[in-house]
């Protein structure tokens, strides 16, 4: 299989230009006769189909959400990037394509991250134009402040609010379709399965969460839009209900899945306390602008934070990393923490904590200052930890967090799947090994806004309204295997629930394919992984029944297919024999601890092609080229 990234010839600034004019139209009076199923309704999803229904297409959008306002785009707190220069402080679109490409540790396409940062400032007009809250300076213009791996101010936000009050001006958009009769919702339905037809993805296979129904849609195109798999760790930032499914899916019917095991770990989470815990809890990168990250100099320090003298405290960022200091980028910043608490450092209950202290920041600003900046993310600290931010330090440490890997996609987010498109976090295309903070909800709404709709109508040209029903064979096909497969879940009939297996698979993720990995972990996991989903498959206990709302269904289905993705996870890594980003193989690391690329054997994006379960699936490459920026060792010391 040869993979064609179909980036446009031309210098790298006139490329989306190029292409967008290049591309074929449709005529506003033939928009009517296409369609599009648009799958998760987040940021990405709720501004594409909003998008699409404005543009005059017929669309149908699939959430397994009451609403499409509880997605999980709504947890991104602290800001969205773009190229403003407000700040008059040398930023520049050329500058944000270069921080993005070094902070993805030179693994993503040069073209597509170009684009991403060239559309970034029609993002915060589109935005502000829909009545996001943005902060404002006192002159009326919007605020900026700081993320890592960046040395100017380019984040725009809404307090720790972000992600929610974008999301609420996508979803107004949004509603105003369905309210058109433009859109057509489907909240609280789950997609099981995408429908060929000729090759060409033209519908999905649903249930219904409230009845178990299963039902089939068809559109002239399938846009995936569902985050991304970080929940195979069991322990993580995102909510209970994300997982891999709608993708993973879409994998066994042919999509390529590309860099699975680029997942990047966040730094400031709230420390996990138990074995009873099923999330943990993301404390906004933001945080990091104002508060100084540090952990005791001396091992096993029992003294309260308050009595550990100034001299006696290692502020770890700061003295490795000069240049960004406490805004390093995060793969850089976590593996500091766990290798602060791997030497005995570490602080709280269970040692594997390091502080976060805004004590320096409440003496020069005032408390007033920080709590506009930061107060809604203070006080759910305080509700979670029974500890005044104000007064003590944060704890916090490294969690699973985003995934940069997904279903590979060409320049116009079509997977290799004609009709197949996918955006936002579930595809893999814009930030390599590695996303900087601030740069997820910029990638979300870029697709859905300002891509997606240029280039699916060229497919929409090229291929033609098929006018697919859902009667043909290839539809009752798929019904009939979904309906199997929860029936095979049933009957199994065992002891143990969907939730402990989930929960065992991510003990083996966190422990050998987390924020460091080797060969011979990764080997172990590759033998344990298999031994599990045989076991979960003897043993898994699924109360209730299929026709019902059923909650235990969903999370079974949800954990099969994690139990399976993981297997090609830490196949991917064992593969890449390099580090790279978020990317850590333990064999492959400087003195200092710093990554070592291998940039004449893995400058490639790695995309996985399904052989069948248990079986080693085929690797395909995609080459990238650099011809705009020459690649070099990663370093913010």
């Amino acid at each position: 299989m040869k993979l064609d990234s179909k980036v446009p010839s031309g210098p790298l600034e006139q490329k989306w230009q190029k292409h967008q004019f290049e591309m074929k139209l449709v005529n506003p009076a033939n928009k009517r006769k296409y369609s599009a199923i648009v799958v998760g309704t987040g940021l990405a999803g709720a501004s594409a189909a909003a998008s699409l229904a404005e543009l005059g297409y017929e669309v149908k959008a699939f959430c397994f959400q009451d609403s499409s306002r509880r997605a999980h785009s709504i947890s991104a707190q602290g800001g969205i990037n773009a190229a403003k220069n407000y700040q008059n402080d040398g930023d520049s679109v050329y500058r944000l394509f270069y921080d993005t490409i070094k902070g993805g540790d030179f693994r993503s396409r040069e073209a597509n991250t170009y684009r991403l940062a060239e559309v970034s400032n029609n993002i915060i007009d589109q935005c502000a134009a829909q009545g996001v809250p943005f902060a404002r300076e006192y002159g009326g213009t919007l605020a900026n402040r700081s993320f890592g791996g960046a040395q100017v101010s380019r984040t725009f936000y809404a307090r720790g609010q972000t992600g929610q009050q974008l999301l609420l001006g996508a979803y107004s958009a949004l509603m105003r379709q369905v309210g058109l009769g433009k859109v057509k919702m489907y909240p609280r339905t789950e997609m099981q399965d995408v429908v060929l037809i000729d090759g060409h993805a033209k519908g999905i296979v649903v249930r219904d969460m409230v009845t178990g129904e299963i039902s089939s849609h068809a559109a002239d195109a399938v846009v995936l839009a569902t985050g991304g798999y970080g929940r195979v760790f069991y322990l993580s930032t995102m909510g209970l209900g994300c997982n891999v499914t709608a993708a993973y899916r879409a994998y066994k019917k042919g999509a390529l899945f590309a860099n699975p095991c680029f997942t990047q770990i966040h730094p400031t989470c709230i420390p996990h306390t138990g074995d009873y815990q099923c999330k943990l809890t993301l404390m906004s990168e933001s945080l990091r602008n104002d508060g100084r990250i540090w952990v005791p100099g001396a091992k096993d320090e029992q003294r309260a934070p308050g009595q550990i003298p100034e001299n006696e405290r290692d502020y770890y960022l700061e003295r490795k990393y000069p240049s960004f200091g406490n805004l390093a980028p995060r793969d850089i910043s976590s593996r500091s923490a766990k290798e602060a608490c791997d030497d005995g450092r570490g602080i709280g209950p269970s040692r594997y904590g390091v502080y976060l202290d805004f004590s320096d920041a409440i003496n020069r600003l005032g408390k007033d200052v920080i709590k506009e900046r930061y107060g809604n993310l203070f006080e759910m600290y305080e509700l979670i930890n029974d500890e005044n931010p104000y007064e003590v330090p944060m704890r916090i440490y490294p969690a699973s967090h985003y995934t940069m890997g997904g279903l590979w996609v060409d320049y116009n987010l079509m997977s290799n799947i004609p009709g197949l498109h996918v955006i936002g976090e579930a595809n893999f295309s814009d930030h390599g090994a590695n996303r900087l903070g601030a740069s997820a909800l910029m990638q979300g709404l870029a697709d859905g806004y300002f891509v997606l709709p240029y280039t699916i109508g060229d497919y929409f040209v090229r291929e033609g309204a098929k006018n697919i029903s859902t009667d043909r064979p290839e539809f009752r096909e798929a019904e009939e295997a979904v309906t199997m497969r929860i029936k095979k879940l049933l009957d199994v009939g065992g002891k143990q629930t969907p939730d402990s297996f989930h929960k065992r698979l991510g003990q083996i993720m966190w422990e050998k394919a987390g924020m460091a990995r080797n060969e011979k972990g990764l080997k172990e996991a590759l033998q344990e992984i298999p031994a599990l989903r045989e076991e979960f498959w003897n043993d898994v206990n699924v109360l209730g029944s299929a026709d019902e709302m059923n909650m235990n269904v969903e999370r079974a289905a949800r954990v099969a297919d994690f139990l399976e993705f993981a297997e090609i996870f830490c196949l991917d890594a064992l593969d890449r024999e390099e580090s790279c980003g978020a990317h850590f193989r333990e064999e492959y690391q400087t003195e200092e601890g710093e990554a070592v690329r291998n940039d004449k054997k893995y400058a490639y994006v790695a995309a996985w092609e399904h052989k069948g379960v248990g079986q080693k699936p085929e690797l395909h490459k995609e080459d990238l080229q650099f011809e705009s920026v020459q690649l070099a060792t990663r370093s913010y010391k």
